[in-house]
């Protein structure tokens, strides 16, 4: 799914300024494997990732970009981690800083393929054996490996 309405409606009343908005990073995980997705973008491979909509749950949201991003049913476990990211700016020049939830997810159904357009490739790997990502996707994944336990505060 491209930018949602909501970012788009506010653009238009703040121009390319820096916007503050929650993100959702969904580790979605089956067995030993974790879903990954190579973004149209920039090609990088990440797990699932998007923005809350206004008044959702982050776990709701979590659970939605996995379906419309991969077309793969999950459920959200746990809170895995909180950060938040660098200031991004996009080519457009709008600039926008997240406070990003990552969650445990679980698999339930489906076969990952790109879904919505947002990127290239969608497909399981081995946790000990993931593609070339940046050292931040990577600690949200590993923040996401254990089962159980709190959720970490990135600092």
């Amino acid at each position: 799914m491209p930018t949602p309405d909501f970012i788009l409606e506010l653009r238009r009343h703040v121009g390319t300024a820096p916007l503050w908005l929650t993100g959702v990073t969904a580790v979605v995980l089956r067995g030993r494997e974790v879903l990954l997705v190579r973004r149209a973008d920039n090609g990088a491979w990440t797990p699932v990732t998007g923005i809350v909509d206004p008044g959702e749950e982050p776990a709701v949201a979590a659970v939605r970009e996995v379906l419309e991003e991969a077309d793969v049913v999950a459920t959200a476990q746990r809170l895995a981690s909180v950060a938040v990211t660098e200031e991004v700016v996009y080519d457009n020049g709008d600039r926008t800083q997240y406070l990003d939830l990552t969650f445990r997810c679980d698999f339930v159904s489906g076969r990952p393929h790109p879904a919505d357009g947002e990127n290239t490739e969608a497909r399981w790997c081995d946790v000990d054996d993931l593609p070339p990502m940046t050292e931040r996707m990577r600690s949200r994944i590993a923040d996401a490996l254990p089962e159980r336990g709190e959720a970490l505060f990135r600092a």
